[in-house]
């Protein structure tokens, strides 16, 4: 399994470079809609939409949503990075609240666990990712920007892990994910530590320490907040995995949990910390 994994991430990785660095970003925001579709089918299916054609439907209220931020935003042709800033500071905000929803796990459910409920969640929760990305692909440097931001949060789920695998002792979230233990956490932590010591070796002089700690911690943490959301809900739905798409992983949900949750954190903070 663990080979099928890593396999399966290499390809994804062979894929995901290429399109970042050689599609212009406008392409490469447009190239992600059919990733987010795939996931919004996955979470209509933890939503217990049944029908093929609500979840088709779905998947339409989706799209809208996607061209409705597009206009509102000013794209394609300018863009509003204040009006972006304001999206992603809500985007945060309903993740906060998230949180509360994990701490307070089962008896939160009553909250979110109704159909209509959790439709919606995933409808803008999906359509804050996306935003998410083409906020970022938006800065001068926005390829690498998005890179970094995809490394921190991978960096979360390989330390997690691993960490877990050889050391995990205490459980972080029992009821939610038994798998998920605090050596994990802290695998997660060490390997962001190492992040932020090479970039700040590498560029010396060209970025600001303390803003780099700011963005690196933030993100690796919401990128967790992610991770046990998803898993949450697949808990209470009753699934093990969002979906097959990806050997060894899963869903697409079940490799963008923490996406979802890290790059509007990494989006929203990036201008207070953006020095390189």
């Amino acid at each position: 399994m663990l080979r099928l994994r890593i396999i399966t991430a290499l390809c994804m990785l062979a894929v995901f470079l290429p399109a970042l660095f050689f599609m212009p970003p406008m392409l490469f925001s447009i190239a992600t809609v059919p990733l987010v579709l795939a996931a919004g089918w996955e979470w209509s299916r933890l939503a217990k939409i049944r029908s093929v054609a609500a979840r088709v439907g779905y998947l339409l209220l989706i799209v809208i949503s996607l061209f409705v931020a597009s206009y509102w935003l000013g794209l394609p042709d300018t863009f509003d990075p204040e009006r972006a800033q304001q999206l992603l500071l809500v985007a945060v905000g309903v993740w906060a609240f998230i949180f509360l929803w994990i701490q307070g796990y089962p008896s939160s459910a009553i909250l979110w666990s109704a159909r209509p409920v959790l439709g919606l969640l995933g409808l803008i929760l999906l359509a804050f990712t996306w935003i998410a990305i083409v906020t970022i692909l938006d800065y001068e440097s926005g390829q690498w920007l998005l890179l970094l931001a995809v490394v921190i949060i991978a960096l979360a789920d390989i330390g997690g892990f691993f960490a877990g695998k050889y050391f995990g002792k205490h459980k972080l979230a029992p009821i939610i994910s038994p798998g998920k233990t605090w050596e994990g956490f802290a695998g997660g932590l060490v390997l962001e530590v190492i992040l932020v010591g090479s970039l700040v070796w590498f560029m010396f002089g060209n970025v600001s320490v303390i803003g780099l700690w700011l963005l690196v911690i933030s993100v690796a943490l919401y990128s967790v907040l992610g991770d046990l959301f998803v898993s949450m809900i697949k808990r209470h739905s009753g699934v093990k995995d969002s979906g097959q798409l990806l050997p060894g992983h899963g869903g697409v949900l079940d490799r963008i949990d923490g996406v979802m949750a890290g790059l509007p954190m990494f989006g929203l903070i990036l201008p207070f910390t953006h020095t390189f």
